[in-house]
């Protein structure tokens, strides 16, 4: 399972990187603002290489496990600092390291001090720093084949994202600061409380796998598993499972676990909602391919007629609540919801269509979310404003302004020729083939993000030119670099997915392996 150690630590170094670029960036003085930004942008770009590097080393049709990293870290227990990746890793980590770049373009700005006085100061390094220390913590998270290491990681990053949530909020507040400082708290503390009671069954569950297995090698425990070695009582591993699936449903997130996101997503700056949706929940849907399917695959197989039900349930409701919103951002925010639903079906529907539809749905959801909701942001830091009925004709002021609103919509409901139709139709046809009253429901989900995607531009980019929105201006360069690249992944990965699939399809083979899982065969009826 794993393959041939390397001498030099790229995985490390690659989430080293934007580590000990968050403790420079935070040590810029705090009058060299634009020293920091420059500096944080730069340390970006540089992890961006590093994770092009692992993408251009990984051999897809090699070992499960590349690019191996194994030291001893707390011996009495058996914790090991063990890092490896496979395609799903890969893919994950060159997500991560694409966006974050343009995550911090978009909010070159976001923390700038709001006027002189020191009651208002935003503290501009901080902001950075802060942004890319969860770069480091996600891309560690996406390489870690310790699970306790894992758990440290899927913890620790609560804490940066805490402090980006209730620290930095949405300008559209600024007229009323003490409503908007008490709602941006409660946020933070909800996505925080939230994200803990699930990290705390969570680590009963870790400590239990140690108490059955000995170690916490992912690596070591599956193959244990496997050959025979290692057997665990089927109440135990259900249990087990269950602790493992509560704490990843909370972060991916999944009905009715879901509340935070939609409080997190509205209160902070759209920067911030892409680096939650996008990058830091990718990290609870990637866990349960990793962990739940490949520690736990009989309490999977068991569990997965109520998961299904659920994802179902996340996909009709967030699509159903994001046609009735009234706020930009929280309709996007519902819209994941019910995107995270199709991923789950595509991890649990147990083909191999389905989870390669999943894990390029986790992919392709990042980018075209990451276009929606910073074109989004760019609006609402023009007009001051988050409400759907305050805009009105803005395609006439600003036409490259609704042009790429439109693509970033038009992506969020798949249309064919951009990424996400065709994972989201590998999805739906995986789930077909063994659950079809499940991937007809799901096909629900699509007509309802048609609605709320059109109806969104509808109110807000086309009509008579609102008084308000008369003089917006269109992109400025700046932002045209944030959001032109983007969109033209989205449009090559619609048409050629295949440097994805051909990293992620052999990972997704293994996953199937784990749980003793082959494709159903179609019935074909014999001619009479």
């Amino acid at each position: 399972m794993f393959g041939t150690s390397t001498a030099f630590p790229l995985l490390t170094v690659t989430a080293a990187v934007p580590a000990v670029g968050a403790i420079l960036t935070a040590a810029v003085p705090a009058a060299r603002r634009t020293a920091a930004k420059w500096l944080a942008l730069l340390v970006s770009l540089a992890t961006l290489v590093l994770a092009g590097i692992v993408f251009v080393r990984f051999e897809p049709g090699g070992e499960r496990y590349q690019l191996t990293e194994s030291y001893a870290w707390i011996k009495d227990f058996g914790v090991r600092y063990e890092l490896g990746v496979d395609g799903i890793g890969v893919a994950l980590i060159a997500l991560t390291a694409l966006l974050i770049p343009f995550v911090i373009l978009a909010g070159w700005h976001d923390a700038d001090p709001l006027e002189t006085s020191s009651k208002r100061w935003r503290p501009t390094q901080g902001f950075f720093a802060l942004i890319l220390m969860v770069e480091a913590m996600v891309i560690l998270s996406f390489e870690a084949t310790d699970v306790f290491l894992f758990y440290i990681l899927f913890e620790a990053m609560l804490i940066p994202m805490y402090f980006l949530i209730g620290g930095f909020g949405d300008r559209a507040h600024a007229g009323s600061d003490e409503n908007a400082a008490a709602q941006r708290s409660y946020a933070a503390v909800k996505f925080l409380l939230y994200n803990l009671v699930g990290g705390l069954i969570m680590l009963a569950a870790v400590i239990g796998l140690y108490v059955v297995a000995g170690n916490f090698s992912l690596t070591e425990i599956a193959g244990a598993r496997a050959d025979g070695s290692l057997e665990i009582a089927t109440s135990t591993e259900r249990w087990l499972f269950l602790g493992f699936f509560f704490a990843f449903a909370v972060k991916a997130p999944l009905w009715p676990l879901h509340t935070w996101l939609p409080n997190a997503m509205g209160e902070v700056t759209a920067p911030v909602a892409v680096l939650i949706t996008a990058v830091v929940d990718k990290v609870g849907t990637f866990a349960m391919l990793r962990f739940c399917l490949g520690l736990f695959p009989e309490a999977s197989k068991w569990a997965t007629p109520a998961i299904v039900v659920l994802a179902l349930i996340s996909i009709v409701y967030g699509a159903l609540v994001a046609v009735g919103q009234r706020d930009i951002k929280r309709l996007v925010a519902y819209a994941s919801i019910s995107h995270f639903g199709f991923i789950i079906l595509g991890i649990f529907a147990m083909t191999s269509q389905a989870q390669s539809g999943a894990t390029l749905y986790m992919v392709n959801h990042g980018i075209s979310t990451a276009a929606l909701m910073l074109v989004a942001g760019f609006l609402i830091s023009r007009r001051g404003s988050r409400l759907i009925a305050d805009y009105g004709g803005v395609q006439k002021v600003a036409p490259v302004l609704a042009g790429t609103f439109l693509i970033g919509g038009l992506a969020t409901l798949s249309l064919p020729g951009l990424a996400p139709f065709v994972s989201e139709f590998l999805v739906l046809v995986g789930t077909y083939a063994r659950y079809p009253v499940a991937g007809v429901i799901a096909t629900t989900g699509i007509v309802l993000a048609a609605l709320y995607t059109l109806v969104l531009y509808q109110r807000t980019m086309t009509g008579p030119v609102k008084e308000e929105v008369r003089k917006l201006p269109d992109l400025r360069p700046r932002e045209l670099a944030v959001v032109v690249p983007l969109i033209a992944v989205l449009i090559f990965l619609g048409v050629f997915p295949k440097p994805l699939t051909d990293v992620v399809n052999p990972a997704v083979r293994h996953t199937m392996s784990d749980v003793q899982q082959k494709d159903p065969q179609p019935e074909v009826e014999a001619a009479k």
